[in-house]
């Protein structure tokens, strides 16, 4: 028996477990993929926005203007890269200057600090390399860039060391309600909670109908991006949006927190849940609109594109709430954009409603929001560096020659709470395989370290999906060591 099970192991999902674990309750995260952060969190613009754009009056509004300010203590707390590097809305015509000034006026009403309008010359001046054709610009110093599937990794890690349990691989398929416990069935067994909280992404409509009528619709929006080589990541120092017009919000070129430029996306509707795949067609589409931010990207240096799903609701805001006809079920539901900015603030929203529903809610005195540090061996210095390798040699083998990333530094992430278990796992904690090759030097290392550190044997080992093997048999019998010998294996095409 849980006190709560919260469903959707997204950064909305592990911001209220870890929010959760403040208190003495027993908690349960699930998620049906192999890991944390697997949907949205993963895929999307890494963007903290500072909430000018979202209509005033509208949870979007309220709660990405309180998220926003939370970042820097929570991402301090939890060892998680973030950078506030402020924003750029540009103009290239009076029309467009018309709605940089609507812009702003929403930035007013929704109690947004120190956002102006520049002149071309303020914007040519912070950024020298855009489009010449650019008369003007809406800046909002507050935005920020930060690495959304390492935030959720660090919350769920945290949640983990102050007493929730995680459950992978466990698919809920159905939920009923007897009396005041809530009975969920799911791929992995049966689990029992008083309380339930939704944050299953573009299911969360489903999961909802699983116990309550249907009250909202969840439509997916696909979103696909380029990224660039970290050789292009100084093209731009803000976060770049296009101002908003009849055609829609056109693309953004931002940089990212690890040094790489971010283009995209675009926005298309789809009926498919499971659909993020990338098309030659939508790829070529983000690099023309990105010409009107910075005429010639220098798209040659791209080293991967990816397409992410955006959880749409047919109420154009937020839903978080209580089922009427499911008391202790709460849905957190249609969190699109400004979601990850707003994620905090969520968090915190839930729990008060939380409270009304369980009014003997008491605070935990030892919960510890502080995540043990994160050692990111290429930032020590030489003496650092060296102190370290003699305690532990790993940190002295280098897997991953692009991002300089070493054994220990994986080990870690795979012992972890919350720790990898997948070769894309460990690319999201550690990084090897986020850079120029793409895994395609470091990855048999990585699987090998896997199958070590897991007990498991190599073939076991998967790129990221339950079923996305990438071994299957040996062709030959020899006393190779198990990395010399992949080589020497049946690869999964």
């Amino acid at each position: 028996m849980y006190d709560v099970a919260v469903i959707g192991a997204g950064v909305i999902g592990t911001f209220i477990a870890r929010e959760l674990s403040k208190f003495d309750l027993k908690i349960i995260l699930i998620d049906k993929e192999t890991d944390i952060a697997n949907g949205t969190t993963k895929a999307n613009s890494a963007i903290v926005h500072a909430g000018y754009d979202a209509k005033p009056g509208t949870l979007k509004g309220k709660l990405n203007a309180l998220g926003n300010p939370m970042f820097d203590k929570v991402c301090k707390e939890l060892d998680v890269p973030f950078k506030r590097i402020g924003s750029l809305v540009i103009a290239t015509n009076q029309e467009e200057m018309e709605s940089i000034k609507e812009l702003y006026e929403r930035g007013i009403k929704n109690n947004i600090p120190d956002i102006k309008i520049l002149s071309q010359k303020e914007v040519r001046k912070m950024e020298p390399n855009l489009n010449k054709e650019i008369i003007g610009a809406l800046y909002a110093p507050t935005a920020g860039i930060v690495s959304p599937w390492e935030l959720a990794v660090a919350l769920a890690e945290n949640a983990a060391d102050n007493g929730a349990e995680i459950k992978l691989e466990t698919e809920v398929t159905g939920i009923k309600k007897k009396e005041e416990e809530f009975f969920i069935q799911t791929t992995n067994g049966k689990i029992k909670a008083k309380y339930v909280i939704n944050c299953a992404g573009v299911y969360a409509d489903k999961i909802n109908e699983m116990i309550a009528s249907k009250t909202f619709e969840i439509h997916p929006r696909r979103g696909q991006y380029n990224i660039l080589d970290k050789s292009t990541g100084d093209i731009v120092n803000h976060v770049i949006f296009q101002a908003p017009t009849k055609l829609g919000k056109g693309v953004l070129v931002a940089p990212t927190v690890h040094g790489n430029l971010l283009v995209g996306p675009d926005a298309e509707d789809l009926n498919d849940k499971e659909n993020t795949e990338t098309t030659s067609e939508r790829i070529a589409f983000i690099r023309e609109r990105s010409k009107k931010t910075i005429k010639e990207i220098p798209f040659g240096t791209t080293i991967t594109s990816f397409a992410g799903l955006r959880a749409v609701s047919n109420v154009g805001d937020f839903i978080i709430e209580e089922a009427k006809e499911a008391k202790g079920f709460i849905n957190v539901a249609g969190i699109e954009s400004p979601g990850l900015s707003a994620a905090p603030a969520i968090a915190q929203y839930v729990i008060e409603i939380f409270k009304g529903v369980k009014k003997d809610l008491k605070e935990k005195k030892n919960f510890n929001p502080t995540r043990k540090p994160v050692i990111r061996f290429m930032e020590l210095s030489d003496e650092e560096k060296a102190e370290l390798i003699k305690k532990d040699p790993r940190y002295g083998r280098i897997i991953c020659r692009c991002e300089n990333i070493t054994e220990g530094e994986i080990v870690d992430v795979i012992n972890r709470n919350a720790g990898a278990r997948t070769v894309d796992a460990v690319k999201r904690r550690a990084r090897p395989g986020m850079g120029r090759c793409q895994g395609g030097f470091c990855g048999p290392r990585v699987m090998e370290i896997l199958a070590r550190e897991l007990g498991k044997d190599i073939t076991e080992i998967v790129k990221d999906q339950k079923d996305s093997y990438i071994l299957t048999e040996e062709t030959k019998k020899n006393n190779q060591s198990e990395v010399d010998v992949i080589e020497d294996m049946t690869m999964v095409s």
